[in-house]
């Protein structure tokens, strides 16, 4: 059972890496959905638009449908979907919806700075 410590190993030098590079900065996004649902569908939509055009070429986003594996959305404590984590760069943060409120989800990306 040595994968875990892999898995780890493998984040740390991604996270170390991407640290370094600093405003070019590689997103590690992962989207927690339930099936085919609308809202679903509206959320993948629309957070691979804002990834395409904001973080071209500087992201990895991947789709869980958690009726299908609902293990991983269990360790993660998913409680509502469709539910976007941002893993990397750090720090980890959430967003619960249809990914329709694009400049929240910029704001909450650090891809924006607020106007307060």
């Amino acid at each position: 059972m040595n994968k875990p410590a892999a898995r780890c190993n493998d984040v740390a030098a991604f996270e170390a890496a991407v640290t370094a590079a600093g405003p070019t900065a590689h997103y590690v996004l992962r989207l927690y959905v339930t099936g085919t649902t609308p809202h679903s569908t509206r959320a993948i939509v629309n957070i691979r638009k804002i990834c395409e055009e904001h973080l071209q070429g500087r992201y990895l986003l991947e789709v869980v449908d958690i009726s299908r594996h609902a293990t991983l959305a269990k360790g993660e404590q998913i409680i509502a979907a469709p539910t976007l984590i941002k893993q990397l760069p750090l720090p980890l943060r959430r967003f619960i919806g249809d990914m329709s409120q694009t400049e929240r989800i910029l704001l909450g990306l650090d891809l924006r700075k607020s106007a307060a």
